[in-house]
């Protein structure tokens, strides 16, 4: 949110606030360093701290090949055994539902804590995955164990069933919105287990950091996603799915792991709700964060892991903002490279098309922005955040009027969300529900669909309201999720979550961005 931002003049450097978030070379450690988590979990794997348990304690350090790149031997597939084929040193999975698991000698194919990596191909329209803690099952999808999401297909029209957990999630768990490997090329898929600790990479990425609580919340009964022990499994997941794999290889660890961390999440209500929804295929982001109040990306990737909500970090555009042309674009981009994160441009004021290239604009995941600053009809600029700035509103009606235009007007930006929507400034924001009548709501919640653009429902604010939302739902509009931090302070997404439930929202009704060369500023729609 621009409100509580530092401001920047074209040409002048980042200030230290942004140095201290921004600039990579400067703060941000290298990706391969360890985690907090990742220590304390190694800690508590050594065989000094697994002294009392009376099981392997010994750490294998070579990688064992769970494939040979020759035969299937070792392995065993479920229904529609031809959907596995070893072709080129590969395994290709095609065909009907099946699924490959592991039954060969090592480790007697009975794992709790490892190291597994396996090279993966997909082709466009693949689905596929890595069951882990698994059992064999004749038919059917696993029931045992978690499954690591192997998916890297773009946005699809919504026909049918679309799948949003991408590449890496720990299905319906900890799922994972963005893409971070790409069809047609090969990448590394790596899980680590090690107590109550799972870990997912993408190309070394870590993109789920998960401790199981206490007492793990099945949100689907129909799966046992509780940690355990068991063997892996390959994914065929459809006929129209085609997926390579090579150099599968697992690191068995000891199995004295600790399962007392001393961060293991407490289990509420928020807790399983975000469980819920992720098993139910709804995208779980919050759109709008913004680094500020102290906030670091590695501490705001850390809160995303722990808390199972992906972010979308966003920088400010606009004069005087940190984003003013396509050289601040740049400088930005090269500062968050890496990051297993959305990017995001938040648009300042009516004048930031005009600092920046469409090309520019178009490397962002997704843009958004308020009709918070603007000039009235006498020529005042105001922000309507700032009290003294607006000033006395002695006619509320005449204001709403001159309001809902350059709200109307801001949809037709080149935007996809539509943030701190319905906002009122505090001298007539008790009148909300009266002064937002049903035709200025309707024509709002119009142009919002005629555009393309989301609505965001905002944690910060608690608006729209819920009879907004449900006019809007009513009508066909897309909503995200957003916090617009005043601080370091992310919360949980406790308003937007609150409305899912009360107006009754489904999957479908959330938005996801779009991908390269679909986006608003590339195709005008």
């Amino acid at each position: 949110m621009p409100h509580t931002a530092s401001v920047l003049l074209p040409g002048v450097p980042f200030p230290k606030i942004y140095n201290d978030s921004f600039t990579a070379k400067l703060t941000r450690r290298p990706m391969t360093e360890l985690t907090r988590r990742e220590i304390l979990a190694m800690l508590l794997t050594t065989p000094a701290a697994a002294s009392s348990w009376a099981q392997d304690t010994s750490e294998s350090t070579d990688w064992t090949p769970l494939f040979d790149g020759k035969s299937l031997d070792g392995w065993k597939a479920s229904e529609h055994e031809g959907s596995f084929k070893v072709v080129g040193g590969e395994i290709l999975v095609h065909g009907e539902r099946s699924h490959l698991f592991y039954t060969g000698k090592v480790h007697n194919a009975d794992f709790r804590n490892f190291e597994f990596s396996a090279e993966i191909k997909t082709l466009p329209g693949s689905n596929s995955g890595v069951y882990f803690h698994t059992a064999f099952q004749p038919s059917g999808f696993p029931s045992a164990g978690f499954e690591v999401q192997v998916e890297n297909n773009p946005p699809a029209p919504l026909t049918g069933y679309v799948e949003r957990k991408k590449t890496g999630s720990l299905y319906g768990v900890r799922n994972v919105y963005k893409t971070f490997a790409k069809n047609d090329e090969w990448f590394t898929l790596s899980i680590t287990v090690r107590g109550k600790l799972v870990q997912t990479r993408v190309n070394n990425l870590l993109v789920v950091d998960y401790i199981e609580p206490e007492q793990p919340f099945q949100a689907d009964k129909k799966f046992g996603r509780v940690l355990n022990h068991g063997t892996f499994a390959l994914q065929g997941h459809d006929p129209g799915s085609t997926t390579r794999f090579r150099n599968i290889r697992v690191r068995p660890l000891p199995d004295s792991a600790s399962s007392e961390a001393s961060d293991r999440p407490e289990v509420d209500d928020l807790y399983r709700e975000v469980i819920r929804l992720s098993t139910e295929n709804y995208p779980i982001v919050d759109y709008h964060v913004h680094l500020k109040g102290g906030l670091t990306i590695e501490q705001a990737l850390e809160n995303s892991r722990r808390l199972g909500i992906n972010y979308g970090v966003a920088i400010n555009c606009g004069l005087g903002f940190p984003v003013h042309s396509d050289e601040s674009v740049q400088q930005y981009l090269d500062s968050m490279k890496g990051q297993p994160c959305f990017i995001a441009l938040q648009a300042e004021g009516r004048e930031w098309r005009t600092l920046v290239s469409p090309a520019s604009i178009a490397r962002f995941d997704y843009v958004f922005t308020d009709a918070m600053t603007f000039t009235d009809d006498h020529g005042k600029r105001m922000r309507l955040w700032i009290d003294e700035e607006v000033g006395n509103i002695p006619d509320p009606q005449a204001f709403m009027d001159m309001l809902l235009d350059r709200i109307l007007g801001v949809m037709r930006e080149p935007i996809d969300i539509y943030a701190n929507p319905t906002f009122l400034p505090a001298q007539i924001a008790k009148d909300y529900e009266t002064l937002w009548t049903p035709d200025r709501r309707r024509k709002v919640i119009a142009a919002a669909i005629e555009n393309n653009v989301a609505i965001e429902i905002n944690n910060r604010y608690k608006i729209p309201s819920a009879s907004f939302i449900k006019q809007a739902k009513a009508a066909g509009a897309k909503f995200s999720f957003g916090t617009n931090n005043a601080d370091a302070n992310l919360g949980r997404l406790e308003y937007p979550l609150a409305m899912v439930k009360e107006c009754g929202l489904a999957w479908q009704d959330i938005f996801v961005p779009r991908s390269t060369g679909q986006k608003r500023i590339e195709t005008g729609n």
